[in-house]
């Protein structure tokens, strides 16, 4: 497996972004070995082909997803399309060029499009049904004295982080909300495994191993500090996103905008990525109140990496953009997540 080594990656992206799509190209050949089917006159034959097309599929999960965490999320400079047709001049447009773009933008709201209304919606309904389901049974759990709570409570948790992705996009950046400003699938296969990964071991944990080994205030102050450390990740990343406001973008961008400016008051006046911040913590946090022993080391581990990796390759971009300006913010404001500076 080949690791992308960030000191050779052209591209630059808007201030603190969490989002891990098209951060690289699928792997030659991977999805269409794992989608083709083929017509054979030997069963047996077929059925082999099959479980090396199911292989090379998992192979490509987990190598997307190690790639993805090993070079940050930064991803790659994409050329830019120029169009070759000629300049038809600074002349108004016509109105049938009028109608055209109207057109244009329009669809974009249809069904199955970047800003579908009715995807939008329809997703907005799922999050809220499952919070308030997730919700209810974890209070049920709770009250009856069932520690296996904290596993619809994770759900519900999770539930919150995707609709404020697209809330607080939407209120601050209405330009750039879309479908898949919900995070919902679009994060990457290593986003998708931790957090069934982490649902499982709590599943598993508190139905086999109800009682805590950890004394009672010990497991109560494990337990207080992952529920407090989730609202407070959540909450700075929110504001975080708030404060950037059309500075901040879930997309990688490979050039500088005219009106990108570098945001150095509120939060980022003592963090200069305070929304990752406030997601490392926040995972961390769902570990904790989760019981997890497992996940909670590979949260962190990998979330270090992917963090440390990723704000490195970044910083260089950002002081491409901003120059010296960005090297005296970096100076006089801290990360917050520790062992990166």
């Amino acid at each position: 497996m080949t690791l992308h080594n960030l000191s050779n990656v052209p591209t630059a992206h808007e201030r603190d972004e969490l989002h891990f799509d098209n951060a690289f190209p699928a792997d030659d050949g991977g999805n269409a070995a794992a989608s083709h089917s083929y017509e054979g006159h030997d069963t047996a034959a077929r059925s082999r082909g099959n479980g090396s097309a199911n292989g090379t599929a998992r192979r490509n999960v987990l190598n997307e997803a190690a790639t993805l965490i090993n070079a940050g999320g930064l991803g790659h400079a994409q050329a830019s399309n120029h169009s070759t047709a000629t300049d038809p001049g600074p002349g108004p447009p016509t109105s049938e060029e009028i109608s055209s773009a109207l057109r244009a933008y329009e669809r974009a709201f249809l069904p199955n499009q970047p800003k579908s209304l009715s995807g939008i919606s329809l997703r907005a309904f799922l999050l809220g049904l499952v919070l308030s389901l997730s919700s209810t049974l974890s209070v049920y759990l709770a009250y009856n004295g069932h520690t296996v709570w904290r596993a619809p409570f994770f759900i519900a948790s999770l539930c919150v982080f995707h609709f404020l992705e697209f809330y607080t996009t939407a209120l601050t950046n209405t330009a750039s909300a879309r479908v898949s400003s919900f995070l919902l699938s679009s994060n990457g296969s290593a986003y998708t495994i931790a957090h069934t990964a982490a649902f499982v071991e709590c599943i598993l944990i508190h139905l086999f191993w109800p009682f805590s080994f950890l004394p009672s205030s010990l497991h109560t102050m494990i337990l207080t500090s992952g529920i407090l450390l989730i609202i407070l990740g959540q909450t700075i990343r929110a504001i975080a996103m708030i404060q950037a406001g059309r500075n901040f973008s879930h997309l990688v961008a490979h050039t500088k905008r005219s009106e990108h400016q570098l945001v150095t008051s509120g939060l980022y006046s003592v963090l200069r990525h305070p929304s990752y911040f406030g997601y490392f913590w926040w995972a961390i946090g769902t570990q904790l109140a989760c019981g997890n022993a497992v996940c909670l080391v590979g949260y962190a581990g990998v979330l270090w990496l992917f963090f440390a990796r990723r704000i490195v390759g970044e910083e260089e971009l950002l002081i491409k953009f901003f120059g010296q300006e960005y090297v005296g913010f970096r100076e006089r404001t801290w990360v917050g997540i520790p062992g990166i500076k």
